[in-house]
């Protein structure tokens, strides 16, 4: 499998998640289940099969965190210099070339990305086309609603 690249904040999110799981939710799904057999016939048992069913989702997403972990590249975009150009961690500021107004946008791993929060992820096509360009650059991104060029304003280090 393929390095997973992520931030600091994104490896450490996934972490608690992680530890949430582990220490509260499976605890907690384990003792709904005892609870639930308690009641007898398993077969016509609704809670049981409910905890049966919450406890599968938990265990596929430990699992899931578990690889995602082991395949992490985590990249501390502080720890590298800054030229200009866009490369994941960055945040980009980019102004609509048509229409003047300003995005701004970090480049995050898949996990994290929250495009309301300004987030976008690595393999989104507007991190595509931006990855490698610098400051100055026009970059024409292909939308659901067409051809946008984007001018880059500024790239950031935090």
């Amino acid at each position: 499998m393929n390095k997973i690249p992520m931030t600091q904040a994104g490896e450490k999110a996934l972490r608690d998640e992680l530890q949430r799981l582990k220490q509260i939710e499976r605890p907690r799904i384990v003792q709904a289940i005892a609870e639930a057999r308690e009641h007898g016939d398993l077969k016509e048992n609704a809670e049981y099969h409910a905890a049966r069913e919450q406890q599968g989702f938990c265990e596929g997403r430990i699992k899931d965190i578990e690889a995602k972990l082991s395949h992490a590249h985590v990249i501390d975009i502080t720890q590298i210099e800054n030229t200009g150009k866009v490369i994941f961690g960055v945040t980009a500021t980019l102004i609509n070339v048509d229409t003047d107004e300003s995005v701004t946008y970090r480049i995050v791993g898949e996990d994290e990305a929250d495009v309301k929060n300004g987030k976008i992820s690595v393999t989104s096509p507007i991190a595509r086309a931006l990855i490698g360009k610098e400051e100055g650059d026009e970059v024409a991104v292909t939308t659901p609603g067409g051809v946008v060029t984007f001018e880059i304003d500024s790239v950031e280090h935090v």
